[in-house]
């Protein structure tokens, strides 16, 4: 294994302290899971399923200008 340092918030201390405590493991032991975790679903993202999952997601909101608005906007100020 390889020595590392990191900063935590206390926040983040505080709970992986308690967590280590509940379940008796390092907190070493935690981080090195976590980061195992964290970088297996990195790599196993399929980034068009993504695209596909966002796909009218934002359909039914009324609140959102219009595009072709926006377009323009952007347009008239690129172009300036």
């Amino acid at each position: 294994m390889v020595r590392t340092q990191i900063y935590l918030t206390e926040e983040q201390q505080r709970t992986l302290r308690e967590l280590a405590g509940r379940t008796g493991r390092k907190q070493s032991e935690l981080i090195r899971e976590a980061i195992d975790q964290y970088v297996t679903r990195g790599a196993s993202l399929d980034y068009g399923d993504l695209i596909q999952h966002g796909v009218g997601l934002w359909r039914d909101r009324a609140d959102l200008p219009d595009f072709d608005s926006l377009r323009g906007e952007f347009d008239r100020y690129s172009h300036g």
